[in-house]
């Protein structure tokens, strides 16, 4: 497998787990008390992609408690809007990956024709 081809592998599993990280958040938007993690993308020798995962741990909103009780309660700090952008941040970063695969592939593929 060529360099490129390795690259873009890469980079597809890191944007895999950057997805489950946003699906996680989404999930638990109405969860008291949850606090998002955010997927760091870094470069990786040779040609690859590494993924940490760290909590953020900013408050979320205070909320009157559901029983009735004068007690306050602290919600998630998951913002939709902003896992919604990184949702879409990701799958065109995933689209990209896998044109690049295709790219390769057929350069590949006419590169044999040519030899033949």
């Amino acid at each position: 497998m060529t360099q490129a081809i390795n690259a873009a592998l890469s980079a597809l599993g890191a944007f895999g787990k950057k997805l489950s990280v946003t699906a996680n958040n989404i999930a638990n938007v109405d969860t008291d008390g949850f606090k998002k993690s955010r997927a760091i993308l870094q470069d990786a020798d040779p040609y690859g992609v590494t993924v940490s995962i760290s909590k953020v741990e900013t408050s979320g909103g205070v909320v009157p408690s559901e029983d009735g009780t004068a007690q306050m309660k602290e919600s998630s700090n998951v913002d939709l809007g902003e896992e919604i952008i990184n949702l879409k941040l990701t799958e065109r970063a995933f689209e990209a990956n896998v044109k690049s695969i295709k790219a390769e592939k057929e350069m590949t593929g006419k590169l044999l024709d040519i030899l033949g």
